[in-house]
């Protein structure tokens, strides 16, 4: 039973009530947490929270886009075979789906604010460590940790999902991809700048600085009133709206706020129970799938320019023009990226914005389920189309088509499982929901660097197969939550 402190009851005008047994004065107006939430509608606070919050993709994507432009050298600095170098990927996914779990059940618990700021202060220091690493095993060790770290960055999604009135979540939430872009071609830059010069190491010292810096500007953003409110905490959720209200220049909705207080939260079997069980297994099929096509696309691009891959070339790779001969071939004979090299990067990496407009149109006319079931069905189509012998340019061309619809199905995916979960579960339905996503992510490494020097054909027809599911899966789905309103409990 959750009873309203006293400091809650005589802010809301209450007195000692019990707030799940007993209704308000009669005739007195109330109002839920949605209500307050639409009534307010967009206005500055948002804006402030799209980019403190949307920043945390910024810092999420060096960290994750660090080992594709880090990879060629740490091969040829401990003379890495490439199961090796597809593992150090690979342990990264796995510690984010170890805590992706953890982290979500803990955020449902105790406050979404709370494990996001954990979670930096994590990722933060053990990715410094890492630049220390003496070995290449303490290396693989701290990057998985980084990667649990990392895991808890989705709360930053959570907290835009939960302060967005509904018509405003299908267009500020795909907007955010502009940062995970930022974050892209930052890491991408500083690469063609640092390896070359300083080296690796300072690199990854350089990258954590954002995730440092965004620590400092969390306290601008308040704890989920639709948080504080599961938790029976009433007098924060109320103030936390207040504040939004006159951030924004408008006024609450009139009467008391009443909405009972949920035990129930954050618990593993509510995913399971027979009104989610299919949405969230066919969830899991979808996450699975993207993040395996996603993170395919990006580590098949490094292969493709670290090695002569295409048209099925067997001749040994061609220097870049702009390569020091002794920056590109190691006494370990491996080939290290040249400015060219970076440039290509660059080039299909700001497709992942490319298809922003159609994508962002696609989900607030079409839907959710239709939307994300076409990008992936287009997504197959180009894996096949990347097999076609054509020139460099053509190749460029192609991954820029592939990093813009992988980079459309993750917005949609994020979108539909934040809508789709009541309050009490959200973060763990997405914590769950990421942990899958990395078993795809760690499959990926050993596709993409591995099979794809075997069979180059075989990597893409598997990566096109999966992507086929995915889009079955997406059509198939039971519930649509474009103009849902974002639900409380089962």
């Amino acid at each position: 039973m959750a009873t309203a402190p006293k400091e809650a009851e005589n802010t809301i005008g209450l007195e000692e009530i019990d707030m799940e047994r007993q209704e308000p004065p009669k005739g007195q107006k109330t109002f839920t947490v949605e209500e307050a939430v639409e009534t307010i509608g967009f206005g500055r606070f948002h804006i402030m929270l799209f980019l403190i919050m949307g920043s945390t993709g910024v810092a999420e994507a060096m960290e994750i886009m660090l080992i594709a432009v880090v990879s060629p050298l740490i091969r040829c600095e401990w003379q890495l075979q490439d199961w090796q170098v597809a593992l150090v990927t690979t342990m990264v996914f796995f510690g984010y789906m170890v805590f992706s779990i953890v982290l979500g059940l803990l955020a449902d618990r105790y406050g979404r604010w709370k494990i996001l700021l954990l979670s930096f202060l994590w990722a933060a220091y053990f990715s410094l460590l890492t630049s220390f690493a003496p070995s290449y095993i303490w290396f693989v060790f701290l990057r998985a940790m980084v990667g649990g770290g990392v895991s808890g960055h989705a709360q930053g999604l959570i907290i835009k999902t939960e302060f967005l009135p509904t018509k405003y979540r299908g267009y500020m939430l795909p907007l955010s991809q502009v940062f995970w872009l930022a974050g892209s071609l930052l890491i991408i830059g500083l690469a063609s700048v640092v390896n070359p010069t300083i080296g690796w190491r300072w690199l990854i010292r350089i990258a954590s600085i954002p995730g440092i810096l965004l620590i400092l500007v969390f306290k601008f953003i308040p704890e989920s009133a639709r948080y504080n409110i599961s938790t029976g905490n009433m007098a924060a959720a109320l103030a936390t709206l207040q504040r939004i209200a006159k951030t924004n220049g408008v006024a609450m909705p009139e009467g008391v706020l009443k909405e009972p207080a949920k035990e129930r939260r954050g618990r593993f079997k509510d995913l399971i129970h027979p009104k989610y069980l299919r949405t969230t297994l066919q969830i899991w099929i979808i996450w699975l799938g993207i993040a395996f096509a996603y993170y395919g696309v990006i580590l098949a691009s490094a292969e493709l320019l670290e090695r002569d891959l295409v048209c099925g070339s067997a001749a040994p790779p061609v220097q870049d023009p702009g390569d020091d001969a002794e920056e590109s071939h190691s006494p370990c004979h491996c080939h290290l990226f040249g400015p060219a090299a970076y440039q290509t990067m660059i080039i299909s990496t700001v497709g992942e914005i490319a298809l922003n407009p159609l994508n962002i149109l696609g989900i607030n006319f079409l839907g959710r389920r239709l939307s994300l079931c076409i990008t992936m069905g287009c997504t197959a189509l180009f894996f096949l189309l990347l097999n076609i012998c054509t020139s460099s340019a053509g190749t460029t061309g192609f991954l820029f088509m592939l990093r813009a619809l992988v980079s459309a199905n993750f917005n949609t995916i994020y979108i539909y499982t934040a809508e789709v979960y009541p309050t009490t579960m959200r973060a763990l339905g997405m914590g769950t929901s990421g942990s899958l996503c990395r078993v795809g992510a760690m499959v990926a490494p050993f596709i993409s660097q591995v099979l794809m020097s075997a069979s180059f054909i075989g990597a893409l027809c598997l990566f096109s197969s999966v992507c086929v599911v995915c889009a079955i899966s997406a059509f198939t789905l039971p519930i649509e939550t474009k103009g849902r309103a974002l639900q409380v409990c089962i």
